[in-house]
């Protein structure tokens, strides 16, 4: 499902214009955007948790002339599904 499809099921489910359908999206996707940028979580109860995780600094090889290299610690969005939703996939 892409964001149009999700808009379109959004419309369809809440009986709402697909205008307004994308703007919530739009809305929720910067929403969990900022939260995550100012490190915070965002925890849909049934849904999910969105979350940052760090990633260590580590050294890592070049595959093309074996020599070693240094890969930079990184912040990452991660998410881990909730009961709910872990359920209905199962």
């Amino acid at each position: 499902m892409n964001k149009s499809e999700l808009v379109n099921a959004i419309a369809e489910s809440a009986d709402i214009s697909k205008a307004k359908a994308g703007l919530a999206v739009d809305a929720i996707t910067s929403a969990i955007t900022k939260a995550l940028a100012d490190g915070d979580q965002v925890t849909l109860v049934g849904f999910g948790t969105f979350s940052v995780r760090e990633r260590a600094a580590r050294k890592g090889r070049n595959p093309r002339s074996g020599e070693e290299i240094r890969i930079a610690a990184a912040k990452l969005p991660a998410f881990k599904a909730g009961k709910s939703l872990k359920e209905a996939v199962n």
